[in-house]
């Protein structure tokens, strides 16, 4: 069977209900999903003939905190050319938009899918509030979602329904906060391990 001609203009059709928009650039397609749909959209995309994403790629999340409140940060920007480095680049402005408003949805998930057998991908993305960052685990349909998810929660503190040992995998269990979010003060003094002398 073939692959459907865009992967996210058949979420889009099959779950308008879960859907805040689709994205497409340099043939790179997004889907931004509200968190109920999450596991049913996922399950559509493993399971659908047409779809066949057998690969959970990759999945990490992004703080908005501070997006848009510097010159850095803005969400229009000149990018070069990919020339070599001894070639002029020619910019191309580039237009992008969130479609949630940054301040009340701080926090994206992001999931990266792939077909081995079309080798087509999808990066699905879902927007959370600061004061809920909770989402379904896809432990259920990806195993290997087990060790992404406990990245997550480490590194931003967004928890995941579900998930069958959600505790930190890159700091010890004593350490305070969460150190990839946007406030998280970069001179606080975690508490030490170890024997006491």
């Amino acid at each position: 069977m073939e692959p459907q001609a865009s992967c996210s203009e058949s979420v889009r059709q099959r779950f308008p209900q879960w859907v805040i928009g689709t994205h497409r650039f340099r043939a790179q397609e997004t889907v931004l999903l509200k968190r109920e749909g999450l596991l049913e959209v996922a399950r559509f995309l493993r399971d659908d003939p047409a779809m066949r994403c057998d690969f959970l790629m990759d999945l990490t999340c992004v703080d908005y905190r501070a997006f848009g409140r510097s010159p850095r940060s803005a969400p229009t920007l000149a990018s070069p050319s990919p020339l070599p480095y001894y070639m002029t680049p020619v910019p191309s402005a580039e237009t992008w938009q969130r479609g949630v408003p940054h301040d009340e949805y701080r926090f994206e998930v992001v999931y990266q899918f792939f077909s081995s057998a079309f080798h087509h991908r999808l990066r699905v993305k879902v927007p959370l509030q600061a004061v809920d960052p909770v989402v379904d685990s896809l432990t259920t349909l990806w195993p290997g979602a087990n060790w992404f998810e406990r990245e997550a929660w480490d590194m931003f503190g967004i928890r995941f329904t579900g998930h069958p040992n959600l505790k930190r995998i890159l700091l010890y269990e004593e350490f305070q906060g969460h150190p990839l979010r946007k406030d998280y003060p970069i001179r606080q003094r975690q508490p030490l391990i170890g024997p006491v002398n």
